[in-house]
């Protein structure tokens, strides 16, 4: 699975709609964003027809980052059958991230 690039709000309610999903509120000039990438490629992988891993870019998506709360990138925001679960701000690890989605498929 590759990382699903949301470009509509009902792209990201589908997405976050059944069972787990983890999404990227990032933007390209942000360096700590680009450093997420290859780290969610990795995640995408590992959980692969396990959970959802997304992307949204706050600049071209203003709405739908407000609505969502997110003031800061990259905030990653791990859902379950649609409702939030947990919210990560900032660069993380693969570690912390697996450890939450695996905790999340349990």
């Amino acid at each position: 699975m590759q990382i699903k690039y949301i470009s509509s709000r009902q792209e990201l309610e589908q997405a976050i709609m059944t069972g787990v999903a983890l999404v990227d509120f990032g933007a390209p000039w942000c360096g700590p964003c680009r450093a997420q990438e290859p780290i969610l490629t990795e995640i995408s992988i590992r959980f692969r027809n396990r959970a959802m891993i997304a992307a949204l870019n706050v600049d071209h998506h203003k709405p739908m980052a407000f609505k969502m709360g997110i003031k800061n990138i990259p905030t990653l925001t791990l859902f379950k059958n649609g409702r939030e679960v947990q919210r990560f701000v900032g660069l993380q690890s693969i570690k912390t991230l697996a450890d939450a989605i695996e905790a999340n498929l349990a």
